[in-house]
């Protein structure tokens, strides 16, 4: 017999199930992600951080863990929500299961609860503060707790996940890997602001023909030039991008001086603030493998991997020297921009994938050409 758990939302919605995971409780906001398979990046992207997510597909944990496919040196999420929980790994490049993976880690998980019926309810509610556990069964207590949680709004989470000190990144794609970037010759130095980066960004990169030095989100404007960069890349990081204002504060700085930028997710938020643009916070957010984004410069429409709860508002881009160049054709959200005096630009999904398609995966190439350009 298998421990219970429960999962409690800031609603009074309560779901009982069976735990694996760590025996523990956290709380976090409630969100779901709809790829078939990708679990272990979701799992260590730190996007992720002070999130609990579930999965719309029913069958989890069935090809296991391994040491490549990780966006990160952990799993950031605060707690996973499963259908069913497989038990045997069957894949040969599986190293563990996904069950010890998470208890190595202290993160708690719940499985046997009616997934549709949770991303039904966050859908037509939006996404909302959540408390998971495996040690506390009194559900009064649970709706208290989750009552009383913050959401995500005006919050701060990219200090929890960015480094501390610059490093260099010279591994690129790991042999056997489809790529549609290619290996370049390694001929422009790029500065990563690290707000959470994923590891398939830096390989990217490299592969694109960058030396790449991460910086940590914190850095000031100074310690940036000071590299001499020919680029700059704003990464992708968790929760309320209006809160990271020491990132926006630099990149404003930076931008004047006609370094060429290119942002993806958060990144693409932080341009947009530091061009004087507003954020704004999506009822449930893009989380998946299958968002259909159109390139207004070109008419292509792109199947694109997503992950971010906030957007940059389409009010007034112009004003701020903005040019709208993507939109999500679900909902009409803003998906990319680049400035129109600048060598700017910014794309809100992930180009990178890890998991889902690499359709958009020439934008690592275009970043190279903006570059050439201003050379």
């Amino acid at each position: 017999m298998r421990d219970p758990a429960k999962l409690a939302l800031a609603d009074g919605t309560i779901y009982t199930g069976t735990a694996f995971g760590a025996k523990t409780e956290t709380v976090g906001e409630m969100v779901f992600n709809t790829a078939l398979s990708g679990y272990q990046e979701v799992l260590t992207d730190p996007s992720y951080a002070g999130q609990i997510v579930t999965m719309t597909y029913p069958h989890i944990g069935n090809y296991g863990v391994n040491s490549v496919d990780v966006e990160s040196g952990r799993p950031w999420v605060s707690g996973f929500v499963v259908r069913e929980l497989a038990r045997r790994s069957s894949n040969y490049r599986s190293e563990q299961d996904l069950d010890s993976y998470l208890a190595e880690h202290g993160i708690p998980g719940i499985e046997g609860i009616d997934t549709r019926a949770l991303v039904r309810k966050v859908r037509i509610q939006g996404a909302m503060p959540a408390v998971l556990s495996t040690t506390d069964m009194d559900d009064e207590s649970l709706r208290a707790k989750a009552a009383a949680a913050p959401g995500m709004a005006g919050q701060d989470r990219v200090r929890e996940v960015c480094g501390t000190e610059a490093y260099d990144w010279t591994e690129g794609e790991p042999e056997g890997f489809a790529t549609t970037v290619g290996r370049a010759a390694p001929e422009y130095r790029v500065a990563a602001l690290d707000c959470g980066i994923k590891r398939n960004i830096l390989r990217l990169l490299v592969d694109a023909g960058f030396r790449v030095r991460v910086f940590p989100a914190t850095a000031p404007a100074s310690e940036i030039t000071a590299f001499s960069p020919d680029g700059l890349f704003l990464s992708n990081g968790p929760g309320d991008p209006a809160a990271v204002t020491y990132a926006a504060s630099t990149v404003r700085e930076l931008l004047p001086t006609g370094l060429p930028i290119f942002g993806i997710c958060l990144g693409h938020q932080i341009l947009g603030l530091a061009s004087g643009a507003e954020t704004i916070k999506l009822k449930f957010g893009h989380r998946g493998v299958n968002q259909p984004v159109k390139d207004l410069t070109t008419g292509k429409v792109e199947i694109t991997s997503q992950n971010h709860g906030f957007a940059v508002s389409i009010r007034g881009l112009e004003k701020h020297g903005l040019e709208l160049t993507h939109v999500n054709l679900n909902d009409g959200t803003v998906e990319g921009f680049r400035h129109t005096e600048l060598p700017a630009f910014a794309v809100q999904y992930h180009p990178e994938a890890s998991p889902g398609p690499h359709d958009s995966r020439h934008l690592f190439g275009r970043f190279r050409e903006l570059i050439a350009s201003t050379r």
